[in-house]
């Protein structure tokens, strides 16, 4: 029988301007979903570790991230 000792998965995620919208409001839309994001990784007590986080030219954010893949061990992916 097999079992998973620790498991992590790793994501590069773009939060992207909305179009159509005032170019503050959607860069401050997308701050708050980076935000929003986030608290819900807490929330769920994920366990998670930011690899890199910038702000590309045109206001939008890209995100690596690790985090904890569904409820296994994250053994020393996080260190």
């Amino acid at each position: 029988m097999k079992r998973i000792q620790s498991a992590c998965i790793c994501q590069t995620l773009h939060f992207q301007l909305k179009e159509g919208v005032v170019k503050d409001y959607a860069m401050r839309a997308v701050q708050e979903e980076v935000a929003k994001y986030k608290s819900g990784l807490e929330r769920s007590h994920t366990k998670y570790k930011i690899v890199e986080e910038h702000k590309e030219t045109d206001g939008s954010i890209v995100i690596k991230i690790i985090k904890q893949y569904n409820s296994a061990p994250v053994g020393d992916y996080l260190n």
